[in-house]
């Protein structure tokens, strides 16, 4: 009796094992958003997320009617940090636009809020996270954005040498 073997399946795909590989295409130039530079502002915008978030939450729940607009504000700017975080994360053409719309957004509320809580500081019963331009977070606040436009814009430039970032030839 003849034996019949049945033929032998394709290998599966190699998949890979790195812990915390991020999900996601690469953006522009292969480069992921998330990565190099990039790493550190996701992780400040991660911490920022979830400083701001609270912060507005807690005070919203508990006493809203003494500095309402300051607390909307940071509530404001915590989900705009949250925007800004999952896009660093994500990666990619559209999250890089998103990212860099929100990271825009946040330049001008904090130049806005610190400029208002300078001229009339009597509006502001209570500090925001972009009260003074950010005093009360070392001024992270306004340097998070000026950082995050400019590694936006580096990592949306094809890297030379592939082929979108090759130089034409002659």
């Amino acid at each position: 009796m003849a034996q019949q073997q049945t033929p032998a399946a394709p290998p599966a795909p190699a998949r890979s094992a790195a812990p915390g590989a991020q999900a996601g295409p690469p953006a522009p130039g292969g480069k992921r958003l998330g990565q190099g530079p990039g790493r550190l502002l996701l992780w400040f915008y991660g911490v920022f997320t979830v400083a701001a978030l609270s912060r507005s939450i807690v005070q919203i729940s508990t006493k809203f009617s003494d500095a309402p607009l300051a607390y909307v504000l940071s509530l404001a700017a915590g989900v705009v940090y949250a925007v800004i975080t999952v896009a660093l994360w994500r990666g990619g053409d559209q999250a890089r636009r998103i990212a860099l719309v929100s990271c825009s957004a946040e330049l001008l509320g904090v130049i806005a809020v610190g400029i208002l809580t300078v001229a009339d500081s009597s509006a502001f019963p209570d500090a925001t996270v972009w009260s003074d331009f950010g005093v009360g977070y070392v001024f992270l606040p306004l340097v998070l954005p000026v950082m995050g436009l400019l590694w936006l814009r580096k990592a949306g430039r094809p890297e030379p040498g592939t082929a979108e970032g090759a130089a034409p030839r002659p």
